[in-house]
Formats: structure tokens, sequence, C-alpha cells
């Protein structure tokens, strides 16, 4: 299966079945699948053979959305570009990933035309909504172009190319073929629940977890609601209205969406599955969420090199066979996919037995085929055919994957290892915080000395000591921070996830 050949399956099940909406609007599985045989036509007479790279620059848009399988029709690679990357790295990535072509939308003009003059290998430059001095609409472009089915043939499996965070230096391309988005779909439709024609609400990104769970929605017909903007408030009120069966989101969101005060009076009865993922979330927050949403969260977790399903837990798990909430399992990130194989490695690339910590590592079709141009890089993040995650985590007797946290999140105080994940989870624990992120300082007596920024949940309040001492008597005074700020506000990432590196920088420019 191609990327395409997801929204072909699913016009294939109701061409007149709903398949984009926004604000209202609705395009229908048949007029998607029009919009792309044109865009692929035109890609085509403009030059974009099969093989080359096709960037798209915007927001959750339905036409951009389309435009990702056009891509794939015209047999070119897609290439989503963040829309809150800085100008320098948008630069890089269109450079370095050799984009030919880019569709992109108005609000983004001022900067794609900064960027243009110094990326002579874009070929076409097309503007989704309106015509720019250097740039026609994606209209005009279409103008002329024979409204009649369109197909190319591939020339190698690779679809998608996305960029890793750019955490340290630059961006590294991350070559997805159809066969590890088939997977995912695969393990999506496997291991969840899904019943009649899916409403899946998106939130979230397209360019990221929203846009590769639409993939399994568009398998069984389903209608992908789609979000301009992130908004709590309106994400119930469109849940509501369009009966949403499917919905994603991070924790961060989670836990505005469980103290957002519509949420009491809002029907959510349609819900069959409540994904959470891209970071480790509360396992106090997640019960307090089954409470109010009921059985149908559905942890996943995965990364770009190996998409979203590297281990998956279902409403059904987080249960035990009387009906009980498994509250040991909550703090886990359920079990590996049934079609990919995860182990842990200690320092010396050992496999360790069950129980013992060491770094996650993952192999199967999920797994992609390595960084683009960067040998170097795929080689380090390979070892004896495992690919490493850079997470540390074990696997209990019940074959349940607990991630401790990130290699580089570790930090290391007079000589102890402090995962700060761990710490993060009992901080969440406390009833007035709502988020939060811990991070090591230099520190000249200990190495590193453990410290902490939290949000407070609307309405409550607590003193710093007050939560620094919550802390210790859950998990001691080594691990427990020894500075605590209270922030009205956390930066967050395009997903809401809290960016602890933004976090970490801005404390150590106060030099404390």
């Amino acid at each position: 299966m191609r990327l395409v050949d997801w929204l072909d399956k699913g016009a294939s099940l109701g061409p007149d079945a709903k398949c984009l909406t926004m604000d209202g609007k609705n395009l229908s599985y048949a007029e998607v699948q029009g919009l792309t045989h044109r865009v692929a036509r035109g890609l085509n007479g403009a030059g974009i053979t099969p093989g080359k790279h096709v960037a798209v620059l915007s927001g959750n848009d339905p036409v951009a959305f389309a435009c990702v399988f056009a891509i794939s029709r015209a047999a070119a690679v897609w290439c989503p570009i963040n829309p809150r990357n800085e100008a320098a790295e948008n630069a890089f990535v269109l450079d370095n990933f050799d984009c030919a072509a880019l569709f992109f939308h108005s609000k983004f003009t001022e900067l794609v035309d900064a960027l243009r003059q110094d990326l002579p290998k874009l070929e076409v430059l097309v503007c989704l909504d309106a015509e720019q001095p250097f740039a026609p609409s994606l209209d005009q472009w279409l103008a002329g172009v024979a409204d009649v089915p369109f197909a190319a043939t591939p020339v190698s499996d690779l679809a998608m190319l996305p960029g890793t965070g750019g955490t340290t230096g630059h961006p590294k391309g991350v070559m997805l073929t159809n066969r590890n988005l088939e997977t995912m779909t695969a393990l999506t439709l496997m291991g969840y629940p899904f019943e009649g024609r899916p409403v899946y609400l998106a939130m979230a990104p397209l360019t990221h977890a929203a846009g590769v769970l639409a993939f399994p929605i568009m398998a069984r017909g389903g209608e992908i609601v789609i979000m301009p903007y992130p908004d709590i408030g309106e994400f119930l009120t469109l849940a509501s209205r369009h009966k949403a069966t499917h919905i994603f989101l991070p924790p961060t969101l989670i836990y505005m969406l469980i103290d957002h005060p519509a949420l009491p009076a809002t029907d959510l009865s349609s819900l069959q599955c409540f994904w959470y993922g891209a970071a480790p979330i509360s396992a106090a927050r997640l019960e307090e969420a089954i409470g109010k949403f009921g059985p149908v969260m559905a942890q996943l977790f995965g990364q770009t090199e190996a998409p979203m399903m590297i281990s998956m837990m279902a409403p059904r798990d987080h249960f035990h066979p009387d009906g009980s909430i498994a509250r040991a399992r909550l703090s886990s990130a359920g079990r590996p996919g049934s079609l990919v194989q995860v182990a842990i490695l200690d320092a010396e690339n050992n496999l360790l037995p069950q129980g013992e910590r060491g770094e996650i590592v993952v192999k199967g079709s999920l797994v992609m085929d390595g960084y683009y141009k960067n040998p170097g890089a795929t080689a380090e993040a390979t070892v004896n055919g495992w690919h490493r995650t850079g997470d540390i985590g074990y696997l209990d007797a019940d074959n349940y994957l607990f991630i401790v946290d990130r290699a580089k999140d570790m930090i290391i105080t007079g000589g102890f290892n402090v995962y700060s994940a761990e710490v993060e989870a009992i901080l969440l624990s406390h009833p007035a915080v709502q988020d939060g992120a811990v991070f090591g300082l230099p520190d000249d007596k200990w190495g590193e000395r453990v410290c902490a920024v939290v949000q407070l949940r609307a309405g409550h309040s607590a003193d710093p000591q007050e939560i620094i001492a919550h802390t210790k008597a859950a998990i001691g005074s080594v691990k427990a921070p020894k500075e605590l700020e209270i922030w009205p506000d956390l930066p967050r990432s395009k997903v809401g996830k809290v960016l602890k590196r933004e976090i970490r920088a801005q404390r150590l420019d106060r030099k404390i």
C-alpha cells in the first residue's frame, strides 16, 4: 500500500462519504481524489518526476493535506515542513532534503519569499490559497490541467521524509517508506477499537501524529475533522457536534482538557478511542482521565524513526479482567506492537533480561530505512540490526514496556542517576500541579542539581517548598528538586509537549 492507496481505499467504500471537514465545509472522498489526480498531473507537467521531493508548509488545512496524497500519486516524496521552525532551520530542511517543489499557505508568504532566493533547488512554488508575486495560487497553477485520473510509477518505496526534532544540531531526514507506514497503519487497525465509519478529530498538526493517524481512518472510509488551530474549548464542541470516535492529544493538552469547565456538559459518548502519546503521562492524571472519559484511553509510543506504534496499550489493557483499573500498568507505554520486536540493551550492547534497565531498541518493518544522506548518523543509531531509540526503560514480567527517561535527560547528581521522568511523574501527582519539567543545572558540589519548573492547575495554589516536600516524601531527597519555580505557563511545542530544553536554557541564562 502506497500512501495514496489509503485515500483510494476509503473512496472505494463510498466516494460520496465525507473525507476532510473544516469550518463546516466538507470535501468528499471523490472530491479529494479528483484534486489529487489534478495536482499529481500538475506536478508531472512541471517536471516533478517520480522520486523527486515535494514539501508542504501549512497549518492544518484540508487542501494542504490533500496535496500530501497528490504527492504520493505523482510517485514523489512528501517532505513535511514544521511551520513553527525558525526560518534558518526550514531553509536547511528544504535545501538539505533536496526539495524540488513547495506548496505553501499564504500565511507563510513572507517566510517563503525570504527563503527562496537561497534555495536554487526549488523548481516549483505554489501558494495553496492565493496568488503571490512570485508564485501562482493552486487554482491558477491547475488551470488547464486535465481532470482525468493520473498514475505514476514509483522509483523506490520512499514515501515520506520528515525531519527529526533538531534537538542537537540540524534536523536529520528520516526516510520512511510506504512499508513503514503500512506497518504502522496495520498495527493501529489491529490494536485499537474501530467500529463503523470512524470520525477522527485532528487538533494536532497533520504534519505530525495527527496526519499519520489519518491513514487508518481513511482505510475505514472515515471522516477527518480538521481544526485549523488548537483550542481546547472548540475541541470539545467539535467532538460532540461531529460525534468523534477517535481523537489524539499529548498529555499536556489532556491535563487542560480534564480541567476545562465545559467538559462535564459535553457529550463524548461517541468516543471509541482516545489516543495519548508523544510524551510520558502522569499515572494519576491518566486515572483521572479514565474516570472522566470512560474506558476509551489508548496509549501509543513511537518516534519519527519508528512511527507511532513501537508499543501500544488499547483501552481494555488499562483494566484488570474484573474491571478494576490496572494501576501498575498506567505508568507503562503498553506492550510492543505485534509486528515489531523490542529489547533492552546495556552500555556494551548486550541484551538485558526482563526488569533490567537499559536503552530501548526496536527492529522490524516499522523502522525507517535510515537518515537521508547521513550514513554516519544511520550507523550510530543502529546496533546489530536494532534501532536505538535513545530512551531508557525496561520490560516487566508481563512484557509491558516502562520508559524511565530519555537518555539525554538523565541527571547525574553526586554520582547518582536521577531520571527526570520519574521525578516529573511525582510532581504531577500533586493535586495542584498541572504540568512540569525536571532538568539538571551545573553544580560545583554535586556536578548537577535537580531543578524543576511547574505550572499549577487553574484555581489551585501551592508553595514551592510544599511541592518539594511532596516529592521528597515519595522518592527521597536525592531525587527531589533542590529548586522549584512556579511559572504561569510553560513553553510548548507545536503538539503541546513541554519544551524542557527551552526551560533549562532560560534558567541557564539567569546563571542560576
